[in-house]
């Protein structure tokens, strides 16, 4: 297959890289490296992305910017980080990635655990996950009779990631980037639509 993967410089873009790359043609988009650039923010970065790669048979998104913060001093400018980045950014990417599909291709977005296991400081986070993967189940009852799947990967709070995001997840078994990255390995090779796989 050809894949187009968003993100493949950070950790969790790296281990689905390696996954995948064994067996796949793998174009790298980054917003500042890669094989390609794109800015997820920005409707003329993803035009100008699709512009550059032409059809796939798989988009990955393995990126996303939210606000870590307490709820009392949080204002709606950093609500609105998550909302933009996170949710907006993967919605962008998947709306214009429907029409650069091959028949039979995929989309897979990346939500994560605190959509459904809540953490201090974590509402903003919390709200962009779980609208994500709200999305990702209707979008798919609109993109299978077209013969296009979506689906989102859900990772627990990354083994690599602790000594930056520990503090958050207290309790919380980390799992390794490698681990996550066989559900995006299940969502590109596999046949569901509208699911979200859980790393927990």
């Amino acid at each position: 297959m050809k894949i187009l993967l968003v993100g493949a410089s950070g950790t969790l873009g790296q281990a689905v890289a390696n996954t995948l790359g064994v067996h796949h043609e793998l174009i790298r988009a980054g917003r500042h490296g890669g094989d390609v650039q794109v800015d997820l923010t920005d409707d003329a970065s993803v035009d100008a992305l699709f512009a550059k790669v032409g059809k796939v048979d798989a988009v990955i998104a393995t990126t996303g910017q939210v606000h870590f913060g307490p709820l009392a001093q949080m204002r709606p400018a950093d609500f609105n980080r998550g909302l933009q980045d996170k949710l907006l950014g993967q919605v962008r990417l998947s709306l214009a990635a429907q029409h650069h599909l091959n028949t039979g291709g995929s989309i897979t977005l990346t939500s994560g655990i605190i959509s459904a296991q809540p953490i201090r400081d974590g509402a903003n986070a919390t709200a962009a996950n779980a609208a994500l993967e709200g999305f990702v189940r209707a979008a798919a009852c609109e993109l299978l009779p077209r013969g296009l799947r979506i689906n989102a990967v859900s990772p627990n709070v990354l083994a690599e990631s602790m000594d930056d995001y520990g503090a958050y997840f207290p309790g919380f078994e980390p799992v390794t980037a490698q681990r996550a990255s066989l559900a995006y390995q299940r969502s590109v090779e596999g046949i569901q639509s509208g699911q979200v796989f859980t790393v927990w």
